[in-house]
């Protein structure tokens, strides 16, 4: 019994001697494209890699909020790069006041001073207490 093995051969850049036609370049251009905007288990593998934090359980607290019954997965990746945006500023302005105290770490009174000073951050006065 023979075997054969197929490997699929792309060319790595147009040969200028080639003659192809028209339709053959729209192809390919059209398969980098789909290539580029994945969908699907494909894209969502690729957005678990942009994202430092677990979207499964991003999702999973997404859905205790009742008026949640589905959530795709562009949305709680959105909803994760927006939480990792908001911990990294909010963690940038309590290092300002870290430093000022001469320390490497941040101590929850310095969370509390980037609340209070910062007004972007208004909404979260009292809740450390």
């Amino acid at each position: 019994m023979a075997a054969t093995v197929v490997t699929p051969v792309t060319p790595t850049e147009l040969d200028p001697d080639r003659c192809g036609s028209e339709e053959e370049s729209r192809g390919a251009e059209a398969e980098e494209e789909s290539s580029q905007q994945q969908t699907g288990p494909a894209a969502a593998v690729s957005h678990s890699r942009l994202s430092k934090l677990p979207l499964a359980r991003i999702k999973a607290l997404m859905k205790t909020d009742p008026d949640v019954s589905l959530a795709s997965q562009e949305s709680v990746f959105i909803i994760a790069k927006a939480t990792e945006l908001f911990v990294e500023m909010i963690a940038k302005d309590a290092l300002v006041y870290a430093q000022q105290g001469k320390r490497k770490t941040l101590q929850r009174k310095d969370l509390d001073n980037a609340i209070e000073a910062i007004d972007e951050f208004a909404f979260l006065e009292g809740t450390l207490d």
